[in-house]
């Protein structure tokens, strides 16, 4: 199947479930999540032999990108882009892909490596794992826990969460982000991984929510630019006043900026390189254009964009939400200005290249 022709059935379920706000009784999108699994989109970027639907990691972004922009209340990023590609990379087995998948960072979780008789690799996990993306909604749970005693990096588990309690905590659009308890929970499946390894899984949960930020970007600029070609004041369209033009030029110059940096950041991750400072660089630049593009949106639509009943907000307090979640643009452009002065002086010239 073409990534074209992905995409257009991705946009043809999701005509069937428009955006709504979510509450403590409907807190994610089951119907939506349930139509996405039966067309095997679920499954897009993971390979056929692990239970996937084959594809590349381009064809999973489009999908995430195309629910993004639609406001989807389902975990299709942490799913897709973040929890099954890391376990697969670890040679952990992977749940159905028609059952949702999580990922969080849980510093704050110690692990404790046992022998109880069911051979080597055996880890318990003790600890509140916080800001779970969707918690309580998906049966299996990724974490990126802090490593054993003595070790370095950290230690991706998977972890049924079936029966862990989830606090009812959520972000700015509603999503779930509370809190998981565990004590002693044994991981389904664990490896320790190193340095390098824990900072790449994290950037690669930082691009995701990249991916995100610029596909509902881009929605945003969109509907301002058709409800600016629209709504008529003094006799004339909105767009036509050079106010508002200039106000729609800047909005789409750092639309722009966040697709190149966004896409480019994928194309490191698809080559299998180092993807951290590319990452790192599309999560900072699009955590700010959120501040641009949001208020730009809203000013331009006036009072009729802040109502519960208009579209806008459904994708403005993602906006909002994201840009804040899998790290700040402060952490993230430490780890770019480090990553950049690694080789020194001489070396910010080809690092600056190599990012971009």
């Amino acid at each position: 199947m073409s990534q074209d022709l992905v995409v257009e059935t991705v946009r043809d379920i999701l005509r069937g479930f428009e955006p709504f706000a979510l509450t403590a009784e409907r807190r994610w999108d089951a119907g939506l999540w349930a139509a996405l699994a039966e067309a095997g989109l679920t499954g897009v970027g993971l390979p056929e032999e692990a239970g996937g639907s084959g594809g590349e990691l381009a064809d999973a972004v489009a999908v995430v990108r195309t629910v993004a922009a639609g406001a989807g209340a389902v975990p299709l990023a942490e799913h897709l882009l973040v929890a099954a590609p890391a376990l697969l990379a670890a040679d952990i087995h992977l749940p159905p892909v028609e059952q949702p998948l999580t990922f969080a960072v849980a510093d704050a979780v110690t692990t404790e490596a046992v022998d109880d008789g069911d051979g080597p690799g055996r880890f318990l996990l003790t600890g509140t794992a916080t800001d779970v993306a969707w918690a309580g909604v998906g049966s299996s749970v990724v974490l990126l826990a802090a490593p054993p005693a003595g070790l370095d990096g950290g230690l991706l588990a998977l972890v049924d969460a079936s029966d862990l309690p989830a606090t009812d905590a959520v972000n700015l659009a509603g999503e779930p982000r509370g809190s998981l308890v565990l004590d002693a929970v044994p991981a389904v499946g664990a490896t320790v991984l190193h340095d390098a390894q824990a900072l790449a899984l994290r950037a690669r949960f930082a691009l995701a929510r990249a991916v995100q930020l610029a596909a509902a970007l881009e929605q945003v600029l969109a509907w301002t630019v058709q409800y600016a070609g629209e709504r008529e004041q003094f006799g004339r369209p909105l767009g036509k006043f050079q106010a508002i033009q200039m106000e729609l030029a800047e909005m789409a110059g750092e639309v722009t900026a966040v697709t190149a940096l966004t896409d480019a950041a994928v194309q490191a991750l698809d080559r299998g390189g180092d993807a951290v400072l590319a990452a790192a660089a599309a999560k900072v630049r699009a955590g700010a254009a959120v501040e641009v593009v949001a208020r730009l949106a809203h000013q331009v639509h006036g009072a009729i964009g802040f109502t519960q009943e208009h579209r806008l907000h459904h994708l403005t307090r993602r906006l909002w939400a994201w840009r804040d979640e899998a790290g700040s643009e402060l952490a993230w452009s430490r780890v770019l200005a480090a990553g950049l002065l690694a080789d020194g002086p001489d070396g910010l010239w080809p690092a600056l290249t190599r990012v971009v």
